[in-house]
């Protein structure tokens, strides 16, 4: 059953002036399922699909966090909730910390808003609340990655204060005509080479088909030809495999199926065979598509003709005439990202500490942040670190 923070005394009169907001946190995801789906439907929300309750529940279960799992909610005075952050706490180096869910499988970790208007509330009073709900939680920190700085021209309050990431995200917004919307993406001279190159994978392989996984069997052969793909290339790059863990695939086959699948995996299929030429998956809401992932075939006689790139341009027709505003890659840098993009997505890293230790934590995250993109975004310097990490590997 859910229950609230109990605060009395100072942290009362703290919270109440911090324009009257008073965090709960909720350490049961069923408890807060009904406040959780009808803030998600109501038109009037801002978040990002990552916040869904089925994205969020199958990421749990597959990987056996549920237990661990602490949902926030910050309502304002008259007990109205204003915003909803699914967190999980785990013990790290002896303090307690609350951290988004989905690791870097998700691309956006900012919290589920009632409104515009409150993303729109003092970040400082925001915080306020989640210190007093921290101390009574045995809380030494949040740690909240990958927060946009902006999300559909709203800014996000998480952001203000928090150290820039690594990479940053890409997106663009879509019209509400597929053929104008794929004009505007897409150059005249891509439109040009992508039409000649489908006609040539049609002459040498035979007709070709773009699918969405409307079934579970459907979702779970996609995702096949997906871990395939993405693991030969792995192979070639010489680094481990994330999709390689049971516990992931567990959560991607739950996240694909149902009546409202949390994500969608989509796929260019030779028609014959059923052969699967490209996949790329990604985490939906009824009005935006985030690329969570893609892969295709390496073999160079398919490769010749970008399977991926015929993909990808299907997929922006689709998500447009099925009335999607937003569409992004997700968070790194890649040729096929900045060729049809038009938004750049900044994040940042943001750390509440709540105790003198989680004080000490977030020093020291600022500072590892700080190093980590320093070093991704100087080019010698990744090129140096890319070099040690493949002396690493070698046997």
């Amino acid at each position: 059953m859910a229950t609230g923070v109990q605060m009395a005394g100072t942290d009362m009169v703290e919270s109440r002036l911090a324009h009257g907001l008073i965090a709960e946190i909720i350490p049961d995801l069923n408890a807060a399922e009904a406040l959780w789906r009808r803030l998600e439907t109501d038109p009037a929300a801002l978040g990002t699909p990552y916040q869904r309750f089925d994205w969020v529940s199958a990421y749990l279960h597959a990987t056996g966090q549920v237990e661990h799992a602490r949902i926030v909610i910050v309502r304002n005075a008259d007990g109205r909730p204003r915003l909803l952050m699914p967190l999980t706490l785990q013990r790290e180096h002896g303090l307690r910390i609350a951290r988004t869910v989905g690791d870097t499988h998700a691309n956006y970790h900012m919290p589920l808003f009632a409104t515009r208007d409150a993303a729109a509330l003092p970040p400082s009073s925001i915080v306020t609340a989640l210190i007093q709900a921290g101390r009574a939680n045995g809380i030494d920190a949040y740690t909240l990655k990958h927060q946009p700085r902006m999300w559909d021209g709203a800014a996000n309050p998480f952001a203000a204060t928090g150290e820039p990431e690594a990479s940053d995200a890409y997106g663009l917004m879509l019209g509400p005509d597929p053929e104008a919307t794929v004009r505007r993406v897409f150059s005249a001279d891509a439109r040009k080479k992508l039409r000649s190159k489908e006609k040539r994978l049609i002459e040498a392989h035979g007709a070709i088909a773009y699918r969405r996984a409307g079934t579970p069997e459907e979702a779970q052969r996609l995702l096949a030809a997906f871990y395939a793909q993405k693991s030969a290339r792995f192979a070639v790059m010489g680094i481990s495999d994330p999709y390689a863990d049971p516990a992931i695939r567990a959560f991607l086959a739950a996240a694909s199926t149902g009546a409202e699948p949390a994500m969608e995996v989509h796929a260019l299929c030779l028609v014959e065979s059923g052969r699967v030429l490209a996949t790329f998956g990604g985490a939906v809401s009824d009005r935006r598509f985030s690329g969570m992932m893609t892969a295709f075939d390496a073999d160079p006689e398919i490769a010749r003709y970008s399977p991926g790139d015929l993909l990808l341009q299907h997929l922006v027709r689709d998500q447009t005439d099925r009335g999607r505003q937003g569409f992004d890659l997700g968070v790194g840098e890649a040729r096929y990202k900045a060729s049809i993009c038009d938004e750049t997505i900044s994040l940042v890293e943001t750390v509440i500490p709540v105790t003198l230790r989680g004080r000490t934590y977030g020093a020291v995250r600022g500072s590892l942040t700080r190093t980590k993109r320093r070093i991704k975004r100087d080019p010698r310097l990744y090129a140096v670190l890319k070099r040690l990490r493949a002396l690493r590997r070698r046997p």
